[in-house]
């Protein structure tokens, strides 16, 4: 049981992480901002207040693009309360005002890959239960938000490493998130979740097979459509596959195959949003291993790697050596979309492959590619033609709209504005 004294902190922590989840009556009512001329599609994304002083601030974000925006993270905290220190929360009450002034939802994300690790035992009873809806109405309270997202990554599953599982955790999930929707204020709110391409796991340790229920408490899951290949995996690899079963090579995963198991474990395709990715990631590879058949060859899409040689990536790219559980963090070898046209240089101003860049793009995937010899860099990453292909899969399937992770990864809003036109905004 939490100390209900030490729920309440100063703003200074109170925090909660992303789990994007919206129901499209209220999406209807959400998305009738000018950008969208009255459309019900959402059009969401992340603001990473934790890199609110690394070139992207609330001045810079374009909310005439979106629908809602998340501001990440709040971190779970041990005794129950949310944490907000490592994500600038003296810019959150202009990120709310400049929101609003569009017509724009705000919000805030709890958890994320570090913010996750005490969802559990934060509604593990029903009396921790009542106290984390406390907790949460303090928040949007505080910050007169309009909703909040909740990112557990994952419930009874490990993600970072250390974070407290149940078997009951999905169950406790739903127990909590359906006492919040009881309270008159948490009634009105816009609450959302995200999960990765399996469902949230279940009693048994497995993607769970129904999950209609959350359909009634949450806007909409956002499903996380990213992360599927990284400098951890044996070869290069789509970072954000639409499709992976009409390419045996990717044996990982693919956004069409999330969205089946989302649908078939009971939730309606006009409460999933795909999450699509504003970054990439890279792998040391070398030219033999990228360009099997000779230089004058195709550049291969699933070459093998270095994985002992972990690249660092963008200026962003700058999570501590030690991780919060106390494991060693080498390098992800992320770069944003951004960072690649002005760090890296491996895109031009139009977000084009620079000169020298061998190029490929995987159709079954929509995935394009490139390779920097000079640096033995291969680089799996988004652009206008794959999230045009994103986009339309999203109108034509009947899915509640998009998100992006996350708005600063963008440049010059190209990523957003390809999409955006895709889904009909």
């Amino acid at each position: 049981m939490f100390n209900l004294n030490s729920i309440v902190k100063a703003s200074a922590i109170l925090g909660f992480l992303s789990v994007e989840a919206t129901c499209l009556p209220r999406a209807a009512a959400a998305a009738g901002n000018g950008s969208t001329g009255g459309s019900n599609v959402v059009a969401s994304t992340y603001f990473a207040g934790y890199h609110v002083n690394k070139g992207f601030p609330v001045a810079d974000m374009p909310f005439e693009k979106y629908t809602d925006v998340k501001y990440a993270f709040a971190e779970t905290e041990p005794d129950g309360s949310l944490n907000l220190t490592l994500s600038a929360p003296d810019q959150i009450p202009a990120f709310v005002s400049a929101a609003k002034a569009k017509n724009v939802k705000a919000m805030i994300s709890i958890g994320g890959w570090t913010g996750s690790r005490y969802f559990s035992s934060m509604i593990g009873s029903a009396e921790n239960r009542t106290a984390f809806v406390k907790t949460c109405l303090d928040l949007v309270n505080q910050y007169k938000l309009d909703g909040l997202d909740f990112d557990w990554e994952y419930p009874n599953r490990q993600g970072l490493g250390c974070n407290v599982i149940n078997k009951d955790d999905t169950a406790n999930f739903l127990s909590f998130l359906q006492e919040l929707r009881k309270d008159p204020k948490g009634e009105s709110l816009w609450l959302t979740a995200a999960g990765s391409l399996f469902p949230w796991y279940g009693l048994d340790g497995k993607s769970s097979t129904d999950l209609g229920a959350f359909a009634s408490v949450l806007d909409y899951v956002m499903i996380m459509n990213y992360d599927i290949y990284g400098a951890w995996a044996a070869t290069a690899g789509p970072n954000a596959p639409l499709e992976f079963g009409c390419d045996a090579r990717n044996n990982q995963g693919g956004g069409k195959e999330g969205v089946a198991k989302w649908a078939a474990a009971g939730l309606p395709l006009n409460k999933i949003v795909l999450a699509v990715a504003a970054y990439s990631h890279s792998f040391s590879v070398t030219p033999a291993a990228a360009f099997p058949n000779g230089t004058s060859g195709p550049l291969s899409a699933y070459p093998v790697q270095n994985s002992t040689n972990r690249l660092q990536g963008g200026s962003r790219d700058s999570d501590p050596p030690i991780d919060a559980c106390g494991n060693p963090q080498p390098h992800s070898g992320t770069w944003t979309f951004r960072a690649m046209i002005e760090e890296g240089k491996f895109l031009d101003a139009q977000g084009n492959p620079s000169k020298g860049m061998a190029t490929g793009y995987d159709k079954c995937s929509q995935t394009p590619f490139l390779y920097d010899q000079s640096r033995q860099t291969f680089i799996s990453y988004d652009n206008v033609q794959s999230l045009t292909a994103k986009g339309q899969y999203v109108k034509s399937s009947g899915l509640a709209g998009f998100a992006t992770f996350e708005a600063g990864g963008d440049y010059n809003n190209i990523l957003v504005n390809a999409i955006r036109a895709a889904v009909g905004l």
